[in-house]
């Protein structure tokens, strides 16, 4: 009838030890106290000892063996009750059931962490009716708890009826010894024969002392019956889920058995089976594949001929592949767009500071489509010199609109078959990049950004940008189709972006085709800002500096953005920032732990300490007033620049002299601003023939780098000019424009990063033409509130703007009569005289 017993461990209940017996006390049975007695009490943690139940018990609280102690003094006898609580460690008469079970001990053996183990054995049951003054133990006063029995033919059915239903939950619970069964058949009595099986029981402890604390034997019994009837369902329940998954395992290792077999057999007989077996799959992808009507139709038509031809065959291999290529396409499978705007706006934001235009275009298409439903995907083209975010900006609109994102790099593709695929009579043919990139994306909507596409090249294979036509076409690529698939697919839920860095070498048909969205060139307190906000932390991390002290000051990134780099965006920019924090790291591992605690400051003194001399020279404006000598503004690849301007006359036979790596464009600039002089030498006070008795020198500093462009026209005529009246140019003046043989001014691009340009070289006016007046509005106001920008009409009104004048009023008020006075010249000579008219 021993059980053993389960309990939690508390902070003082004992580890699992070895057991040193101190021997076995006697065991014999001790006299029965009197119906009202002082005991110890044993207080139980999460267990009901019943009468005669033998049970072992581990005891570690301190006054719980002093109890023991007491009671091996005395009669060995000890009052068991439940704690309501199991957590409590020091339980009050409140926390402890007023009814119990006496036990008489047994046995008692200490271990060697101080805890006993004792094994006891209950007698009857007690009511708990005072509790005694001691300190050092739990001493109860108790009184015997009469059981009530009547015997009768209902007690007697009750006992057979318990012992039936004992031994069906015998046979079920594999935990409980069959030899119990035998015992437990013997006992007439019916509260011994209760109170025997409820302890092999597993029930909650509040059902437990119910039962302890009921005295009449039927009640008892009839409980007991309610809740091992319980314990059968359940037991009953989970033979049943045993014996399911059982069977299951076992079907299914039987199902992986034979299919082992079946593989063995196939593989004797030949690749034939496995043949077989590869076309059975197919067929099911098929049939799962959600895809086009055309293309279920033809993957049918190219399954079927797959079983016709011989596995080893080459073209079997090509149908093969064709199949897998089909349907590893997401024909159906789309991602759900990010409806939050808010959110979307914050994560274009997060990564990239500033580019107005884009975001708002991003911002825009997503409100649409949260009103419309449906919308085809736009074609944005992002134009722009390199390291302004183009690639970053497409990647931010993917995690903007949570969708996937795949870039394509259509930098010096030559090939039509590259965009449109190779058709499958050839050995090797595959799908084109865009075909490809759906696969990778493997979502129907994506985001594919084709970069560098004004890089595309061509040659006699075909002209991919004429293969792009119908892949950015709105109204046509719903149903592209590539050459090697041979199937419409729709491309009209993809949203394209497009980078360039420049529009004049992408065709005209394929720019109509792209929403052109134009990312100008960092201006300087842009920069400052990305450098604070993004790639100085970037660089912390990146090298490890999060826990260091390091602090860059805005003087330190000025100089590092002015005279360190010269870009148009921040690469550079950051690789200098990097390069510092490179530096700052290895003195940090040089010091050891000191270098960790230090603080690290850069300065705009100290910055060539660690990246060495500067590299770049600003853009400065002249100091004095000088003849010959204009200020023009250009754009490049960085950004905008001052480009000065020298004109030297010299003895000569009227030459000409360009240089300084001048493309045609500024060269035919020149010849117009001269022609443009020349007819103006009356208003100048030339003399008619100056330009046969001098050359003229033209000259661009910097001559190893090459200029183009048609913005330098009013600046050579400005030199021009200047040279030849001996009279000085502003030094404080800046100015861009193109020019016409009869002086019109007309409109330049760029006008944004020129005046910037002017900005920092220390310009004070800027002249552009009367046309460029709405590209002011891109000015940051910073910039407009210390610049004074004149608008012109016309190069009179340049000149005496420009030059150096004493009374520039007058200058040039009157109309100039030098385009009449030639052709009465030439109308003279051609008459025989050769006399030149006179002079009014």
């Amino acid at each position: 009838m021993a059980r053993r017993k389960e309990t939690k461990k508390s902070s003082q209940d004992l580890a699992e030890a070895e057991i040193l017996a101190d021997g076995d006390l006697d065991a014999s049975q001790p006299e029965r106290s009197p119906a009202v007695a002082d005991l110890p009490l044993l207080p139980l943690r999460d267990m009901v000892v019943f009468p005669y139940m033998v049970v072992p018990l581990f005891v570690g609280r301190e006054k719980s063996i002093a109890a023991l102690d007491k009671s091996l003094d005395s009669n060995k006898e000890i009052v068991l009750a439940a704690q309501r609580q199991a957590k409590t460690n020091d339980p009050a008469p409140a926390d402890i059931f007023d009814t119990g079970t006496v036990a008489s001990v047994i046995q008692l053996l200490r271990l060697p962490d101080g805890t006993v183990k004792v094994l006891v054995e209950g007698r009857r049951r007690v009511h708990i009716t005072d509790y005694l003054d001691d300190s050092t133990m739990h001493l109860v006063r108790v009184s015997d708890a009469e059981e009530e029995q009547e015997p009768s033919l209902e007690v007697e059915a009750l006992v057979r009826q318990i012992k039936a239903t004992f031994e069906s939950y015998v046979k079920l619970n594999k935990r409980i010894p069959p030899e119990l069964l035998v015992s437990v058949q013997s006992i007439d009595e019916p509260g011994r024969l209760a109170d025997t099986i409820v302890g092999q029981l597993t029930l909650k402890l509040a059902d437990k002392q119910e039962i302890l604390e009921t005295l009449s034997a039927n009640k008892r019994i009839e409980r007991i019956l309610e809740l091992m009837q319980a314990e059968i369902e359940i037991l009953q329940m989970e033979r049943k889920i045993r014996t399911r998954v059982k069977k299951q395992m076992e079907k299914t290792q039987k199902e992986y058995y034979l299919n082992e077999q079946m593989h063995a057999i196939q593989k004797e007989l030949g690749e034939r089976d496995e043949f077989k077996a590869d076309i059975m799959d197919l067929e099911e992808r098929i049939r799962s594949k959600m895809m086009s009507e055309e293309a279920t139709e033809r993957m049918d038509k190219e399954l079927k001929k797959l079983k016709l031809m011989s596995p080893m065959s080459a073209e079997a291999t090509v149908v093969r592949n064709y199949i897998e290529w089909v349907l590893a396409l997401p024909w159906m499978e789309v991602t759900e767009d990010k409806s939050d705007i808010a959110e979307a706006e914050a994560i274009l934001e997060a990564d990239h500071y500033g580019l107005r235009k884009p975001k708002e275009r991003i911002l825009e298409y997503l409100a649409v489509q949260q009103l419309v439903g449906t919308l085809k995907g736009p074609i944005l083209c992002f134009v722009g010199p390199p390291g302004v975010g183009k690639t970053s900006l497409g990647r931010s609109v993917a995690r903007a609109t949570d969708r996937k994102f795949v870039r394509l790099s259509l930098g010096g593709v030559r090939d039509e078959a590259e965009i449109r695929g190779h058709r499958r009579t050839y050995i090797g043919a595959m799908p084109g990049k865009v075909i490809q990139a759906l696969k990778r994306a493997t979502s129907s909507n994506p985001v594919i950004l084709l970069d560098e596409i004004d890089k595309l090249s061509h040659d006699f294979r075909g002209d991919p940008a004429s293969a792009l036509l119908e892949v950015l076409d709105p109204e046509q690529n719903h149903a592209f189709n590539d050459h090697y698939l041979d199937l419409d697919y729709d491309l009209s839920k993809v949203l394209f972006i497009t980078t360039a860095n420049n529009l004049h070498s992408i065709p005209p048909a394929l720019q109509d085709r792209m929403e052109i969205i134009e990312l100008p060139s960092y201006t300087e307190w842009e920069k400052l800002a990305i450098a604070n906000q993004y790639l100085v932390p970037k660089q912390r991390t990146a090298n490890g500096l999060d826990d260091v002290k390091m602090e860059l000051t805005e003087g330190a990134l000025r100089l590092l953005i002015n005279n360190y780099t010269k870009e148009a965006g921040v690469r550079n920019l950051e690789r200098e920032i990097s390069s510092i924090a490179r530096k700052i790291a290895k003195k940090v591992i040089d010091q050891g732990a000191k270098g960790k605690k230090a603080a690290y400051r850069v300065t705009a003194r100290n910055v060539p300490g660690f990246l060495g001399p500067i590299k770049f020279r600003s853009s400065r404006r002249e100091d004095k007033n000088q003849v010959g000598l204009a200020s023009g503004l250009a754009v490049t690849n960085h950004g905008g620049e001052m480009l000065v301007t020298e004109v030297s006359i010299l003895p000569g036979k009227g030459k000409l002299v360009l240089t300084g790596s001048l493309g045609d464009v500024m060269q035919e600039s020149a010849h117009a601003a001269m022609s443009y002089v020349r007819s103006r030498v009356e208003s100048f006070g030339l003399a008619m023939d100056f330009y046969q008795k001098v050359d003229v020198h033209v000259h661009f500093p910097e001559g190893a780098i090459p200029k183009d462009g048609p913005s330098a026209g009013i600046t050579m005529a400005t030199g021009l000019v200047s040279a030849l009246l001996r009279v000085p140019v502003r030094s404080d003046l800046a100015m861009t424009g193109e020019i016409t043989l009869r002086g019109r001014v007309l409109p330049v691009g760029g006008v944004k990063e020129k005046l910037l340009a002017a900005h920092r070289a220390g310009v004070t006016k800027v002249l552009i033409p009367r046309e460029n007046e709405k590209d002011l509005s891109d000015i940051p106001k910073r910039v407009l509130n210390v610049l004074s920008v004149e608008l012109m009409d016309h190069m009179d009104q340049v000149l005496r703007l420009a030059l150096k004048l004493d009374e520039p009023e007058k200058f040039l008020a009157q109309p100039s009569e030098a385009l009449d006075w030639r052709l009465a010249t030439l109308a003279a000579k051609e008459e025989g005289d050769g006399r030149e008219p006179v002079r009014h």
